[in-house]
């Protein structure tokens, strides 16, 4: 059977899909849907991400499925491919891509495939000197929530922002995973590209700043990394402390430092520890960290994480009643980002099932998650249940301190966590100071050993899996 016209088919595809489904449905769910890849039995959809990837394979498999039927006379299997937005052609007509045989040769008779036109894709401002960063264009002072868990942070990356004078220098902002730093950065990122346009920015990952050192090494390259490392305005660094564990790293980071600093140009870093916290780290350059401003970012307060539920729910375009604000922000108190995705998920389910945003929609769209969270022990919960037994401060897991009275039920807390949560060894290390992985094998297999050969080590342990249910 001969394919109808790609082009013809795909517009009448896009016109059924539009009287099937409500017009917020189809603005929210397809209006970026792509059509990829025609053949004799399979057509195949592109979407920007995996979000909508899951979405329409979980709820609208069945709805695509009618509209292509409609144009085609016929079943044809649908796929739900994802395609970046970066890979999007800004065409009307692209040829089909190739898959290493020819269609004849695979028995297909394949169309030419037509998309909708398409913005250009979002390329890395060159002002930046890092080809691989495109900041997101969310990430403004204007769309950061302040409150008295970040209010200083936020004030000294304003000032920073402006270039007014460097008091702030270093900026050392740090604090758990999801509460903003990244955002504060590209912030102030964001108002550098727009206000100081001859400035020179270098924004990237302590990774990236790791692997193009060992690279230079690898290719005897030392005097480009040093020239374009050194010669800038305006450094910021994402997650420094994962130079932690890096001699030659921390060595060469120490005389950019220097460098950068003793020039009057601009540094600021983020870490998910304090400078006298990350572990295996030079002290000269702990002293440098601190020379500056050190500014920690908290988890937000109820306030806080209303305001920002609030706000993210207007940059989706949805006003949602206080009270399922209120639901969200007594029951999402980690991070912003779990904030973030709450309320999208909310909204979500309000658009794919036609009802009202109301508090018992809330309560449905969230069950699973909220009971998965009830029914799992959180690191949280370990260290409470820890530091109370021994009475210890948190503060005092998190620190240098090697005395046994705080190493071993920092061990044991480290224990637990591998035993009962998902968390990654680096992230239960990171929990404790930015400890290194190895650190936390160690004490896994410490405590797991000494359970075995002293009693008294062995009941403790059991006291806290007991008091967390797990016993």
């Amino acid at each position: 059977m001969q394919l109808p016209d790609s082009a013809v088919a795909f517009d009448k595809i896009d016109t059924c899909l539009q009287e099937l489904v409500t017009p917020q449905q189809y603005r929210t769910w397809f209006q970026s849907l792509q059509i990829s890849e025609i053949t004799q039995n399979c057509i195949t959809f592109s979407v920007s991400n995996n979000f909508l990837k899951e979405w329409i394979n979980h709820y609208y498999q069945d709805t695509i499925r009618k509209a292509v039927a409609s144009v085609y006379g016929r079943d044809l299997k649908i796929l739900i491919a994802t395609t970046p937005d970066s890979a999007l052609k800004n065409s009307n007509v692209e040829e089909q891509p190739s898959s290493g045989r020819s269609s004849e040769e695979r028995g297909e008779c394949a169309a030419p495939v037509r998309q909708r036109q398409q913005p250009a894709s979002p390329t890395p401002d060159p002002r930046l000197g890092n080809p691989d960063i495109v900041l997101n264009s969310k990430y403004i002072f204007d769309n950061f929530i302040i409150g008295p868990s970040n209010q200083l942070a936020y004030a000294a990356s304003v000032a920073v922002s402006d270039f007014s004078s460097l008091t702030y220098n270093p900026l050392f902002l740090h604090g758990s995973v999801g509460l903003g730093k990244t955002h504060l950065l590209q912030a102030i990122c964001h108002k550098q590209l727009a206000t100081a346009r001859n400035r020179k920015i270098l924004y990237l990952s302590c990774e990236t700043f790791t692997n193009q050192f060992i690279s230079s090494i690898e290719t005897g390259d030392l005097r480009n990394f040093r020239n374009k490392y050194r010669h800038i305005d305006l450094i910021l660094i994402d997650d420094i402390h994962l130079i932690a564990n890096k001699e030659r790293t921390q060595e060469e980071f120490f005389h950019t430092f220097n460098t950068l600093y003793n020039s009057g140009k601009q540094i600021v870093l983020s870490s998910d520890s304090p400078p006298s916290e990350i572990p295996t780290i030079q002290e000269r350059l702990i002293s440098r960290f601190k020379w500056g401003l050190v500014a920690k970012i908290e988890p937000p307060n109820f306030e806080t994480r209303f305001a920002i539920l609030r706000k993210k729910a207007h940059l989706l375009g949805h006003e949602v009643p206080d009270d399922i604000l209120n639901f969200l922000a007594e029951n999402v108190n980690t991070n912003i980002r779990e904030l973030e995705g709450a309320i999208t998920k909310v909204i979500g389910f309000s658009v794919l099932t036609e009802s009202p945003l109301d508090l018992a929609l809330a309560h449905k769209a969230m069950r699973d998650v909220l009971n998965t969270k009830s029914s799992k022990i959180t690191i949280d919960d370990i260290v409470r249940v820890t530091t109370k037994k021994f009475n210890v401060k948190l503060s005092d897991l998190q620190s240098k301190k090697r005395n046994k009275s705080i190493t071993l039920p920092r061990q044991i807390c480290m224990y637990v966590a591998k035993k009962h949560t998902s968390l990654s060894l680096q992230e239960i290390g990171g929990y404790f100071g930015g400890r290194d992985h190895t650190t936390v094998i160690y004490a896994i297999e410490k405590i797991k050993k000494g359970m075995k050969e002293d009693e008294v080590l062995y009941q403790n342990v059991s006291d806290i899996m007991i008091k967390l249910g797990k016993e």
